[in-house]
């Protein structure tokens, strides 16, 4: 099954910044900032870098074979059903934690999350999309997105780990059962077959997520977060030099991050998430609301 972005330069519009995350274990965190352009995150660099992905993101695989000869249609539809889905869910969030686990982790999505967006709240208020990793021993992990987008990071971290552990155990904060992680492999068993697949991936699929006695491999539930966050910067940064001004930020961003990593190690012993593997992406934006809102509308103009 392969990935279901077509155009692979979204990752153009990031600098990966190493962090010391050693005795984080078998989990990954991952922090990228946006190109720089004269003391500023390059936002219109990140705009033309989701256009395509937003199409990949909003419509099925099916639905795009459909219109693959008619792509201004295409376009507009999944525009359209891109529109209806941030104003419900305000979460652009979700469309680049999308992107990060389909290009930088290559995970290929399993099933559009607004093909399958029904009236109901249940799936509304399940995972941020689901893809799956192939591991090199062979066994697999099927992989459940949650997105916070937050002006403190460590709030976002934090809703974000209680929001995982609600949809593991289906119970919410207040001890009332909700759907989770049960639901939404049923979902997607069900709905398979919406997707445009070739012989015998369906049947992949659905031994991922029921995995049976005559599977070769072995398969583990597994999450992907992505975390967006405000920073803010000086007045005396804004006037470095174009180069101290690019290693002052990232300097601070990466000190930020590298704070943050007992905290998250203590929110997965909390909620008893140990046996997991997360995959976290962490980018900074200045003026977040506003830079949000600027984003989804141009790339939905």
């Amino acid at each position: 099954m392969e990935l279901s972005i077509s155009n692979q330069n979204f990752l153009d519009a990031f600098d990966e910044v190493d962090i010391d995350s050693a005795n984080f274990g078998k989990n990954k965190l991952n922090l990228f900032v946006l190109k720089i352009n004269a003391n500023e995150f390059d936002y219109c660099n990140l705009q033309r870098q989701l256009l395509e992905p937003m199409v990949d993101f909003s419509l099925s695989r099916i639905v795009k074979a459909k219109y693959k000869d008619k792509p201004a249609e295409l376009s507009r539809n999944a525009r359209d059903k891109f529109i209806n889905y941030i104003n419900n869910k305000g979460e652009l969030g979700e469309l680049l934690l999308y992107c990060f686990l389909e290009l930088h982790l290559k995970a290929p999505k399993i099933l559009s999350k607004l093909e399958l967006k029904t009236s109901t709240n249940h799936y509304v208020n399940g995972a941020d999309g689901v893809h799956y990793l192939k591991l090199e021993n062979g066994n697999y992990q099927l992989i459940f997105g949650e997105s916070k987008t937050e002006r403190q990071l460590t709030s976002g971290l934090t809703n974000a780990f209680r929001s995982i552990a609600e949809f593991k155990t289906e119970v919410n904060a207040s001890g009332n059962n909700k759907s989770g992680i049960n639901y939404e492999k049923i979902l997607i068993s069900n709905n398979i077959g919406k997707e445009s697949l070739l012989d015998g991936e369906v049947d992949f699929i659905k031994n991922i997520i029921y995995p049976k006695k005559e599977n070769n491999f072995e398969v583990d539930d597994a999450f992907g977060i992505f975390i967006g966050y405000e920073i803010s910067i000086s007045n005396d940064n804004k006037g470095l030099s174009n180069e101290d001004f690019r290693t002052t930020i990232k300097d601070q961003i990466k000190k930020e991050v590298e704070r943050k990593i007992r905290h998250i190690r203590l929110k997965i012993n909390k909620h008893n998430l140990q046996g997991h593997n997360f995959y976290i992406y962490v980018l900074p934006f200045t003026n977040l609301d506003e830079s949000r809102e600027n984003i989804t509308k141009n790339i939905t103009a």
